[in-house]
């Protein structure tokens, strides 16, 4: 019963968190902000919350240049990625962090999509049908979602403005999702 109280607090939350992130109230958008000016920390940087906020909350969405991301606290650690799944564009932020052979992984609520949060690599699990006795084994498929350097200096967390000359999966929502949200992809 417990469990179930947690769980529903957890997608409460969530539910909050993803009203925040469609009427933006919390956007780090470099082009436009509630202020009219982007705060931007050392080395052009942009500013995406406070440390001790961040690591209470465990997650926090934002926009860079209008590009929705996710950055999460796990486990002494901060990540950042596009928060829209390289598949289909499912929400990561609503997603639950697992271990997969000793990787912290975020699932994508809408289809299970394993992504590993230090990399952004999409992991599945598969066999060897040439082997004997077939066992399956997480294999990674290579890196689809992109992920963000993230910086801590006194406090606060900023972001590098992604890199765009390297493409990934996850670009096609993070750019349906920045132009339109959900109109954008039909749902």
């Amino acid at each position: 019963m417990l469990d179930l109280i947690i769980l529903s607090i957890h997608y409460f939350i969530c539910f909050l968190i993803s009203i925040a992130i469609w009427h933006g109230a919390k956007d780090a958008d470099s082009h436009s902000s509630s202020t009219g000016t982007a705060e931007t920390g050392p080395d052009g940087l942009i500013f995406i919350g406070k440390e001790e906020d961040i690591k209470k909350s465990r997650r926090i969405t934002a926009k860079i240049d209008g590009r929705e991301i996710v950055v999460f606290y796990h486990e002494g650690k901060f990540h950042a990625l596009d928060s829209r799944c390289y598949h289909e564009g499912g929400p990561l932020c609503q997603g639950e962090i697992e271990d997969i052979d000793g990787q912290a992984c975020i699932v994508c609520p809408w289809h299970k999509f394993k992504i590993t949060l230090e990399t952004g690599e999409g992991l599945y699990e598969g066999i060897n049908p040439l082997e004997p006795s077939p066992t399956p084994q997480w294999q990674s498929k290579g890196v689809k979602q992109r992920t963000h350097k993230l910086t801590i200096d006194n406090g606060s967390v900023y972001v590098c403005p992604p890199d765009l000359s390297v493409s990934f999966d996850s670009d096609y929502f993070a750019e349906k999702y920045k132009i339109g949200g959900e109109l954008a992809i039909g749902k």
